[in-house]
Order: structure tokens, then C-alpha cells, then sequence
């Protein structure tokens, strides 16, 4: 089935089935194996080299955010273009964006490899903890020009009708990560660098592997020579922004918030803090699976003027964001002491009972965070940057801020109640927005019909 059958003649909820199903797959695959990631550190290596993954993680996303930038940013323009017929203009964003990808993958990894031990100094640790934290952001910086473009990779494939190819080469990469983990870790009883570079292992493998199905020409977006424009340029970073910056500021939060739990509550809490992190790391991703494949669909039909599918596409993701996000609600709530079992080495005393209680509170930010979700990636569909963005950096960043000033008198109980708060009045912006946005779209038309 060819990108423009698919995206424009298949049924909306089949066309669900088809491309949102097997990205949500694809994420899962992802998710469980962050999710083994941290069961794997926290019970082989410790709780220092837990704290000191945690640690690290925010600058290991940075790394990736400006190749995530890139790659989101031209998916769209990409997508648009191919709805329109215009294969030329397609072939050369998606060729500039991967020149722009392995470029940036080689600066920012150098700039963090060598400003590793400073930028952890900096958050307050000290001694083994800091070491750690360095030899793992160290493992992903060295090896940023091949894996940072996995992910653009898997967009391109989707936007090529290749929706099951992605699915398998994620669940590839997640397999070979949690094998090569294991064997180090377990096996060889390598230290923490150990496990990051099973983890850039996997994704060289798959990078590598997606790369070939573009280099031999049979797919419907394919390699010429680069041509290179202001306003291309321009074009993709603003349609990436509204990613790129939840990216950054979503890390600024996560820096600022370990600077708080270490002063709050020393290692232990930024341990329960990673706990939360991997299960909003092992949920999110099914939200963003199945969202970010519907892209490509909305974009085509709104490249080709097909309101009316693009809106019955949209009540599906809709519908299944939020049906994904009330369960998972659920089920941290009901088995908060399972969940942090899974990263202890003993689960007992006060540092369980405080993941407990952290896991509680954190449940009930997923009562809103889809709504919120859902309709930044729809902005991002239709190109609309600007909501976006507004979207973006009020939830990533703007939001917790706010929330951390108000409930800073109750401590550590503020901060895992900043989650809640921050999903609630994202899900208040994103209604805002939805309401401007339909309401500009009306008056266009009727301009237009006028």
C-alpha cells in the first residue's frame, strides 16, 4: 500500500489500527526497554549508579534534542510537500535533514563530552556519584553522530507508508539494548558506561539498518544532493521547535529539580525521582507512538485540503490518548509498591515507603496530560508552530516553575505533586488554544466561501 492510499483512501479508525497501533508498539518497545534499563542499573550496579544515570539523563536528551529538532521539524514540511505532489522539494528537505542531523550529533556530542564533569559539578555531586553520572553522559557523546539519527529515521519511514519496518526495527533495537545490557552488566559486571553503550550500540544497529532502505532507492523519499536554503532552514526549525523545546525545557526542569532533591532530600530522592521518570518514560512514549504516527496522515490530508479527514483522524487519537493515560492513572495508583520494587535492591524502610507515597501523588497527572498531549501534536500537524510551542514550554517548563513557588513550603510532596498541577493546567492551555485555533480556521473559510 503506497503513502497516499493509505493516508487519504483507508477508513480513519482502520488507518488508526494500520499506523498508530504499530508506532505504539514501536514506543513500548522503547519503553520497556528504558524501563529494564533502570531495573537492570538499580539492581546490578546500586543505588549510586541509579542516582547517577538519573542524573545524567536530562543532558543524554539534550544530546538528541536538536537532531529531534531537525527531524520532527522536516517530517512535517515533508509530509505537506508529498500532499501536494511535490516530490523534488520532499526528496531535498528529507536529504538536508539528514546532512543536518549528523552535524549536529558531532558538535553537541563533543561540546558534552568535554563539559561532562563540569556540567555535573555543577548540580551539587560529589565523588563517586559524579563520577558515575560522567562516564555515562561521556558513552552517549562519543557516540551521538550515528544514534542521534535513529529517531528522524523513524519518522521518515512512517511518512514512507513503512509503518511495520519502524515498528521492527524499534522492537529490534530494544531487544539487542536489553541483551547487551544484560551481558554487560550481568556477564562482565561492567560499571554504569556499561549500560549506555548497550544502549548506543542498539541504536547504531538500527540507524545503520533504517539508513539502507533509503540508500537503495526504492522508497518514495530518497537521497539527492543536498540544496540548501534560508527558508528551508527556517521552515524546519519552525515547525521542530515546539519539540525542541519541550525537549529543553522539560531538561531545564529536570536539572532544576535535582538541584531541589538533592537539597531536599540528598541521592534517595533523586533515585524516587527516577523512578517516576521511568514510568512516565515507559507511558509517554505510547502517548507520543501513537500520536506522532498519525502525523504524516494528518499532514498529507492537510497538504491536500481533506479538513473533514483530518478531523476524523484527530478524534482518534483523541479518544486513545485518552483511554491509555486514565488507565495507566489507575494502575500506579493501585500498585505503587510493585512499581518501586522493580528498581530496589531492598524494598523496605524509608526510601521505599517514600517512592510509595511519590508514585501515589505522581498517578493523577495522567487524569489531563493527554488532552494536552494530543493537541500539541495536532498543532504540530498542521503546522502550527506557535500553539505549539506555547504548549510546549508552559508544560515543560513555565508550569513547574509556577508550581514549584506554590507548594514549595510542603517539600518533597510539592515536588511530586508539581506533576498533577503542571497536567492540569496544560490540559486548561491546550482547550484555549484548540478554541483559537478552530475558531481562526472558521473565519478563514467562510473568507474564503465569501
Amino acid at each position: 500500500m503506497n503513502a497516499h492510499t493509505l493516508f487519504t483512501k483507508t477508513p480513519p479508525f482502520r488507518l488508526f489500527l494500520f499506523a498508530a497501533v504499530p508506532g505504539a508498539v514501536s514506543m513500548l518497545a522503547s519503553a520497556l526497554y528504558q524501563l529494564i534499563d533502570g531495573i537492570f542499573v538499580g539492581r546490578f550496579l546500586g543505588d549510586t549508579a541509579f542516582a547517577a544515570l538519573n542524573l545524567a539523563m536530562p543532558f543524554v536528551i539534550i544530546n538528541f534534542s536538536l537532531a529531534d529538532l531537525i527531524g520532527v521539524g522536516s517530517s512535517v514540511p515533508i509530509s505537506i510537500s508529498l500532499g501536494k505532489k511535490k516530490e523534488e522539494e520532499a526528496n531535498n528537505l528529507f536529504s538536508c535533514a539528514c546532512a543536518m542531523i549528523v552535524a549536529a550529533g558531532i558538535v553537541i556530542g563533543g561540546i558534552l563530552f568535554l563539559g561532562a564533569p563540569l556540567l555535573i559539578r555543577l548540580m551539587g555531586a560529589e565523588g563517586e556519584f559524579a563520577a558515575q553520572a560522567v562516564q555515562y553522559l561521556r558513552v552517549y557523546a562519543l557516540c551521538s553522530p550515528v544514534t542521534t539519527i535513529v529517531f528522524a529515521m523513524d519518522n521518515y519511514l512512517r511518512i514512507c507508508g513503512k509503518v511495520r519496518v519502524s515498528m521492527m526495527l524499534n522492537i529490534l533495537m530494544s531487544v539487542l539494548s536489553v541483551v547487551l545490557e544484560f551481558t554487560f552488566l550481568g556477564v562482565f559486571r561492567f560499571g554504569i558506561w556499561g549500560a549506555a553503550l548497550a544502549t548506543c550500540l542498539g541504536m547504531c544497529v538500527c540507524a545503520l539498518g533504517a539508513l539502507s532502505f533509503f540508500i537503495r532507492g526504492n522508497l518514495q523519499l530518497r537521497f539527492c544532493r543536498p540544496r540548501f536554503s534560508f527558508a528551508m532552514v527556517r521552515q524546519i526549525v519552525a515547525c521542530g521547535t515546539p519539540n525542541f523545546l519541550n525537549n529543553i525545557a522539560g531538561r531545564i526542569t529536570s536539572i532544576m529539580m535535582n538541584v531541589l532533591l538533592i537539597r531536599f532530600g540528598g541521592q534517595s530522592a533523586v533515585s524516587i525521582y527516577g523512578i517516576l521518570m521511568y514510568v512516565d518514560g515507559f507511558i509517554q512514549p505510547l502517548l507520543y507512538g501513537m500520536c506522532d504516527s498519525l502525523q504524516p496522515a494528518v499532514g498529507y490530508n492537510w497538504g491536500a485540503g481533506l479538513r473533514k479527514r483530518v478531523t476524523a483522524i484527530e478524534r482518534c487519537c483523541f479518544s486513545a490518548s485518552a483511554v491509555l493515560s486514565l488507565t495507566s492513572c489507575a494502575v500506579i495508583f493501585n500498585f505503587p509498591e510493585t512499581i518501586a520494587a522493580l528498581f530496589m535492591q531492598d524494598a523496605a524502610g524509608g526510601y521505599f515507603e517514600g517512592a510509595v507515597e511519590a508514585l501515589k501523588l505522581f498517578s493523577f497527572t495522567y487524569i489531563t496530560r493527554w488532552f494536552s498531549f494530543a493537541t500539541q501534536s495536532y498543532m504540530l500537524a498542521i503546522e502550527k508552530p506557535l500553539p505549539a510551542s506555547i504548549i510546549s514550554v508552559s508544560t515543560a517548563l513555565l508550569f513547574p516553575l509556577l508550581i514549584v513557588g506554590i507548594l514549595w513550603p510542603l517539600g518533597l510532596t510539592g515536588l511530586w505533586l508539581n506533576f498533577a498541577g503542571t497536567s492540569v493546567l496544560a490540559a486548561v492551555l491546550a482547550g484555549i488554544t484548540l478554541q483559537v485555533v478552530f475558531s481562526a480556521e472558521r473565519k478563514k473559510q467562510a473568507q474564503t466561501a465569501g
